[in-house]
């Protein structure tokens, strides 16, 4: 399998950033546009590229560090969005729910940002903001690309921090070790990054964003091109599961984290809202158990909403779905079914252990996966 080439962790060039496909598109600025005519999508990766890191030192030329200080920073994550959806999946493993507070926007956003529309009062109850913008503006008057989640923003100042999705996890890995749970997983094993940063960055480029290069296509020609590219990357990773649990070594990693947001959202929305329909996952027998497997492990299953995921797609795309109706389906019941993938060896925290039954922040209860069993 072709995954690219190794990624430095002494730069900062996270593993999620393609040069192909970091040019001018930017996801949040032109209120439910996302097509170009006769292009192929590409997603704007100029991100806040800030570090939360332990210690002052150099992490790449030009980036601002922040200390590592339990309390003073609030994690801003959508769940109805992927990328968000990682940093709540991490933040969950490792148990860092007392050291960094988390705001959950509701699923939808226009040109503007993402809102805090889910609570009584439609306000952040930590931040005191409405939208996610204000703490972007606070920092940086003048800033004009996109309003994204997840963003860690400094509580006492009101100002945005980061939202470079891609080390905002591994910093939590990383940087935030003091802090994690006794038994937390260890997600970024430094023995394991040389065969993880390729393997992360193929499935960014071709999965992650695959999908997006699918629904956001302006001819075509690119939605042919951006198809094929999707499928043969999902055929590939599949014959690499075939063998082995996980994707790498014999516990629960980022990579996994990393493809899960993407599989868990594809029979729900991208093999129809994005066209990507050569096959489901549900049809493709080993992502399927492999997506059954993690979604019944906690911290993916009961981090996952459904009725986010599904509003926010359906109602913010415009282009692609003019009256914003959102489907009432697919049945998900099979997620619950038995994968067997014990067969295969590996254990999913390794020598650690699982996180806490309960989710101290969990999905609304309307929104939980068995109450949306009950009204299929």
């Amino acid at each position: 399998m072709s995954i690219g080439t190794v990624v430095d962790m002494t730069t900062n060039k996270a593993q999620d950033k393609s040069t192909t496909d970091s040019v001018e598109a930017s996801e949040h600025t032109k209120g439910g546009v996302y097509s170009s005519a006769g292009k192929e999508y590409n997603r704007d990766t100029r991100y806040i590229n800030d570090r939360i890191t332990r210690g002052a030192r150099e992490v790449g030329e030009g980036i601002q560090t922040w200390p590592v200080e339990p309390g003073r920073y609030r994690l801003v994550a959508a769940r109805a969005c992927p990328w968000a959806h990682r940093s709540l999946i991490v933040r969950r493993l490792l148990g860092l729910e007392d050291a960094i507070s988390v705001g959950i926007p509701g699923p939808v956003h226009d040109s503007r940002s993402w809102t805090f529309d889910k609570g009584p009062d439609a306000r952040d109850e930590v931040l005191g903001y409405e939208r996610l913008q204000e703490a972007y503006l606070k920092r940086y008057p003048d800033y004009s690309r996109g309003i994204t989640v997840p963003a860690i923003v400094d509580i006492e100042s009101g100002e945005v921090v980061t939202n470079d999705f891609p080390w905002i996890t591994l910093d939590f890995s990383t940087e935030w070790k003091d802090f994690h749970r006794e038994g937390a997983p260890d997600l970024y094993p430094e023995n394991l990054r040389e065969e993880m940063d390729p393997l992360m960055h193929f499935i960014y480029t071709e999965i992650n964003n695959g999908v997006y290069r699918c629904g956001f296509a302006g001819s075509q020609e690119a939605y042919d091109k951006a198809y094929e590219r999707l499928f043969s990357a999902l055929d590939k990773i599949s014959e690499r599961l075939k063998t082995r649990r996980y994707l790498v070594g014999d516990h629960i990693t980022e990579a996994d984290i990393r493809l899960y947001t993407t599989l868990i959202r594809f029979d729900v929305v991208y093999h129809g809202h994005f066209k990507c329909n050569r096959s489901k996952i549900s049809e493709m027998p080993v992502l399927y158990n492999y997506l059954r497997d993690l979604f019944q492990t906690p911290g993916f299953g009961d981090t996952t909403d459904f009725v986010d995921i599904k509003c926010h797609y359906y109602e913010v795309h415009r282009d692609l779905n003019p009256l914003g109706i959102v489907p009432n389906g697919p049945a998900l019941s099979g997620l619950l079914e038995p994968h067997g993938r014990e067969a295969l060896g590996g254990s999913p925290f390794g020598e650690g252990t699982a996180p806490a039954a309960a989710n101290p922040d969990p999905v609304e209860e309307s929104h939980r996966f068995e109450n949306l069993l009950a009204q299929q």
